[in-house]
């Protein structure tokens, strides 16, 4: 799985995705991430701010580490928010 190259532990993976499937869980990432642009996801500050803030949700201790590959994740993905081609890769990435 190439999200396993970012250093990304595939056991905190399969933690997470059971996790969002909490419709509340869902619902509050969805509320942190709305209105979000594909410059916020290349901004390492904003980045950084938005896996706090994921990580408190979901009730992970993540360490700095962690929060740093998932900013390097994050910001080489390039990801557009608004184009459906991203987040379909991305979903195809984790499911």
């Amino acid at each position: 799985m190439s999200y396993q190259k970012y250093g990304f532990d595939p056991v905190f993976v399969e933690r997470v995705k059971l996790k969002m499937k909490n419709p509340d869980t869902k619902e509050r990432i969805k509320m942190i991430l709305q209105g979000v642009t594909k410059t916020d996801l290349q901004d390492r500050t904003k980045v950084r701010r938005f896996v706090d803030m994921l990580g408190k949700v979901l009730n992970e201790r993540l360490t700095d580490m962690q929060k740093e590959h998932m900013v390097n994740f994050v910001i080489a993905q390039k990801i557009d928010p608004n184009n459906t081609f991203h987040l379909l890769k991305l979903w195809g990435m984790f499911r």
